[in-house]
């Protein structure tokens, strides 16, 4: 019961924060990590600690389901050169110049103590950083770049961490056995996230009740994950193609209702588990405090100021310098016009952003105290608490000093949105009312069908001026505008409201095909198909409504 009423304590503090955090145009996660510190320190506050297996499944997994899920392939084919930077690049640099500085500062430490020191604190965690940006609305590009690189830099740097712990451990290691390991790893963890992500759209396919479906998206999303961890495969790499790949099949087989129900429940769930891994962050600075001596408190804050510089510095030197030869191809291409579809480069300002969002988070911590602690003839890993005193200052110090000055950075480079999205929302818009249009066009004859063509033509001379002048077409023409004219569908009859349900389900069967061709991103897809949800919502009831009053139901 204790350990109940502690996390139902924190959530609530983690919640006053994280509104506290928005109030002030914050990142939530940097304010609930330092709330959770203070709180830790605070005399006769509790011990809680975290074990490192179930923080990665229990916080990791549903976020980075939620993520992927969302995430748009053909914008990340798009900036792929840019996100596999990051992923692998920035990651490989951060390990590197991390277990240099280690060893300089420290040279009784092992070479593999200090590559698993830098695997720890090479991922970022782009939660904290696009909490911020989605408020200023940033160009569209650096989005698709730090939520597509926030998809596979854990899996880059989880890797190494294996391999660092497993050649410590061992004192054995081979790069001709690594890379087939590796190989396999992946293929393997792509394999299974296809075979279960199809497994579960066709129980989902069969499951009318909202409650059990959604419980059963969030069982599939944990059993995706600890099944490859079982099978020794990436729960990264697996949980990333899982979710992305149910979600090309999802709205086919979800209705309106179910759907909108399930993006509700995940995201309370996701910002829950964000606050309670955050704050649960900043909480284990008690028992790392408890572990460090006065003899090892100065060289332990020298050691992780350092590497918490390295980290910084190395993610923005990387940055600076991939961006900077992005554009200089560019440049060079022969053909300026087929470059500019083939090759896109961040510009300055955008590199020094992106460079910038380098925030860590719960990852790093867990993966640093999954380090052995030794025991029944196990000696424990070196320098373990020097690792975790690392790892704890990296991720309060990025989150703090990052997460603080990203805005006003953002706000002083002057980076505005360049409306591609809303473009692509007026376009989508458009091209489903006409769908719309020629099916209540071809069943004229009612006043109910009269209102409903008339309701969609006006939304589509609205959706084409938007478009044409380049407006924000989410501002112009709202979810909650979608629909102002909606006709008492309790006094039609059947065939009028079959019309009605034809007339939905054609925008949605175009919808789906501007996103499979590439014309709209999910970005897009998600705005416009959660209005058609919506207003099909709003209908449906109406007319269940209109037939309780006849008596028919």
């Amino acid at each position: 019961m204790q350990t109940f009423e502690i996390l139902v304590a924190l959530l609530l503090a983690g919640t006053v924060l994280a509104a506290a955090a928005r109030h002030f145009g914050a990142p939530y996660p940097a304010l609930v990590a330092l709330g959770g510190a203070a709180i830790a320190l605070f005399p006769g506050a509790p011990d809680f600690s975290l074990d490192p297996e179930l923080a990665l499944a229990l916080f990791v997994a549903p976020v980075l389901a939620d993520a992927a899920f969302d995430a748009s392939p053909r914008d990340l084919r798009v900036h792929w050169r840019q996100i596999a930077s990051l992923a692998v690049g920035a990651v490989a640099l951060t390990v590197v110049a991390v277990a240099a500085v280690a060893r300089l500062l420290v040279p009784d430490m092992p070479w593999a103590a200090a590559i698993a020191l830098g695997a720890i604190v090479a991922p970022p965690d782009a939660s904290a950083a696009t909490t911020v940006l989605k408020q200023l609305r940033p160009p569209h590009q650096l989005m698709v770049i730090l939520e597509g690189e926030s998809l596979f830099n854990d899996a880059s740097a989880l890797l190494v961490y294996r391999l660092a712990v497993g050649a410590m451990i061992t004192g054995l290691f081979s790069s001709w056995n690594v890379l087939p390991v590796l190989l396999a790893m992946t293929a393997g963890s792509v394999v299974l996230g296809l075979l279960l992500s199809k497994i579960t759209v066709a129980i989902m396919r069969r499951i009318p009740d909202i409650s059990t479906v959604v419980v059963f998206q969030f069982c599939s999303t944990f059993g995706a994950w600890v099944l490859a961890e079982h099978l020794h495969l990436s729960g990264i790499i697996t949980l990333v193609v899982f979710a992305m790949a149910a979600a090309r099949s999802s709205p086919e087989i979800l209705p309106a209702r179910i759907r909108v129900s399930a993006w509700a429940v995940w995201e309370v769930a996701v910002f829950v588990l964000n606050v309670l891994a955050f704050i649960l962050v900043g909480f284990q600075l008690k028992s790392i405090a408890a572990r460090v001596t006065q003899a090892t408190e100065a060289k332990y804050l020298l050691v992780a100021a350092a590497v918490c510089a390295t980290v910084i510095v190395a993610r923005i030197v990387w940055v600076a310098v991939a961006a900077a030869f992005g554009r200089r191809r560019c440049r060079l291409s022969a053909d300026a016009a087929k470059a500019s579809m083939r090759l896109i480069a961040l510009s300055k300002p955008g590199a020094a952003v992106v460079g910038w969002c380098g925030m860590r988070g719960i990852v790093t911590l867990a993966a640093a105290l999954a380090l052995p602690i030794g025991g029944e003839g196990i000696a424990p890993f070196p320098y373990r608490d020097l690792i975790l005193v690392c790892a704890f200052g990296v991720v309060l110090g990025t989150l703090v000093l990052q997460g603080l000055t990203l805005r006003p950075l953002l706000q002083r480079l002057g980076l505005e949105d360049d409306g591609s999205v809303e473009r692509e929302v007026s376009l989508a818009r458009i091209e489903t009312l006409r769908v719309a249009l020629e099916v209540t066009a071809a069943n004229q004859g009612t006043e109910t069908i009269d209102l409903v063509r008339h309701r969609y033509e006006l939304q589509l001379r609205r959706a084409e001026e938007s478009l044409a002048y380049q407006l924000e077409a989410a501002t112009d023409i709202s979810p909650a505008s979608e629909e102002p004219h909606t006709p008492t569908l309790g006094d039609t009859e059947d065939h009028d409201v079959a019309v009605l349900l034809a007339a939905m389900e054609a925008r949605r069967h175009r919808l789906l095909a501007l996103r499979t061709d590439g014309t709209i991103g999910d970005a897009a897809f998600q705005l416009v198909e959660e209005e058609i949800d919506w207003a099909e919502l709003h209908s449906s009831h109406l007319f269940r409504t209109g037939q309780q009053r006849k008596g028919k139901i």
